[in-house]
């Protein structure tokens, strides 16, 4: 029962790190926020029977289906259809998952250079930065200020029981300041239901919402790989071999198909909760179930989750600046740990376009930056000269 309530506050870290993504999407596809909490909770506890509990990740709304989804169930009004879409996302990662069993990982990881991973995996935290900073921490900076600086007290010098849950005393200590200055709002909870139910929905599948929506799971399944890098770096474990990306794919396309049925959006694995085992060094797959629960009774009581919705803007962004940055020192690291001659022209030019492609492109920037990354490293010949 003790290692029960220590585990609580770890899982209520993962909640404050996905609610801002994962209720963002719906709100701006039109869909229910209520319904994608109830889908991200489902969706991830379903990762984690189908992964064994090996891959310890939180899986949220995905931002690649926004313009689709927007078109079918904002403009078009036909949510049936925006799920039988989904539901055509999660047959092609049932098709790929099963390439990659029957090629075998190990020949795909091999295309795969560090000169690619280490970038790409900065460049996950990186494409974040402006969220964090202008979206955000930007909103009221001295708000964002102390509930970094909380973060990061509790972090390096704080006690023991605080330093594993370092970004819930930031958050609280911001939502003190931000209540003190006036910021927060807590008229909404009053007007909150108190229970709310998820919509399911009966998919309706035609030609165009199928051809809008199927190819963009290729997208979110480098994502996927690079998120893998991270979770790696992060555990020092190779998640990729036990249980193996393809089960990654099988799960993350299972969550996707259930969410569709409950009318949520595209499942996908969150770089926000990599960054929080980053930061707490607390892998266990348990906290994150844990987390997934909460999710779901939040998604059933609409007040618990209005409350959490209360949470200033900037207190949120203080936070997101150590989360995102922590991924992008991971990338760092990563290149390091793994020797990779950046004297060499050619590893410079790869780990350049990477970086300028991933935080430059505003949609989906991750997975084109791999792409140019991996097309660049096999097409350039390695004449070996160094920059000038």
């Amino acid at each position: 029962m003790r290692s029960f309530w220590r585990a609580v506050p770890l899982s209520i870290q993962h909640v404050f790190a996905m609610f801002g993504s994962t209720v963002l999407v719906p709100y701006m596809t039109g869909l229910d926020a209520g319904s994608a909490l109830i889908a991200s909770g489902v969706g991830t506890l379903v990762f984690h029977a189908i992964t064994r509990g090996k891959v310890p990740t939180y899986l949220g709304s995905s931002f690649a289906f926004i313009a689709p989804l927007a078109l079918y169930v904002g403009k078009y009004h036909s949510p049936a259809e925006a799920a039988a879409g989904l539901v055509s996302v999660a047959v092609v990662y049932a098709l790929v998952a099963l390439l990659v069993t029957r090629l075998g990982f190990a020949r795909v990881r091999r295309f795969i250079p560090p000169v690619v991973v280490g970038p790409v995996v900065s460049v996950i935290g990186l494409s974040l930065a402006g969220t964090a900073v202008t979206n955000m921490a930007a909103v009221h900076w001295d708000a964002a200020i102390v509930s970094l600086a909380a973060a990061i007290a509790a972090s390096l010098v704080g006690p023991r029981q605080l330093r594993v849950v370092p970004l819930l005393v930031g958050i609280l200590v911001g939502y003190i300041y931000a209540y003190a200055r006036g910021l927060v709002d807590l008229h909404p909870v009053a007007s909150a239901p108190i229970l709310s139910l998820p919509h399911f929905v009966l998919p309706h599948f035609t030609g165009s919402v199928v051809l809008a929506m199927a190819p963009i799971a290729l997208v979110t399944m480098v994502e996927d790989l690079g998120h893998m890098f991270v979770l790696n770096e992060i555990t020092g474990r190779d998640v990729t071999k036990d249980p193996g990306f393809s089960s990654v794919l099988w799960g993350n396309g299972a969550a996707t198909f259930l969410s569709a049925l409950v009318g949520g959006p595209a499942q996908t694995t969150y770089a926000e909760n990599l960054g929080v085992l980053a930061i707490t060094r607390q892998y266990s797959a348990r906290i994150i179930q844990g987390a997934a629960v909460v999710a779901i009774i939040l998604g059933l009581f609409g007040k618990v989750g209005a409350l959490i919705h209360t949470i200033p803007v900037p207190v949120m962004g203080g936070i997101s600046i150590l989360l995102f940055g922590m991924i992008a020192a991971m990338g760092i690291r990563h290149v390091i740990e793994e020797r990779v001659d950046l004297t060499n022209m050619k590893n410079l030019i790869v780990a350049g376009v990477i970086f300028i492609v991933g935080v430059g492109y505003p949609n989906n920037g991750v997975a084109l930056a791999t792409l140019a990354g991996l097309v660049i490293y096999w097409v350039l010949p390695d004449v070996s000269r160094k920059p000038v």
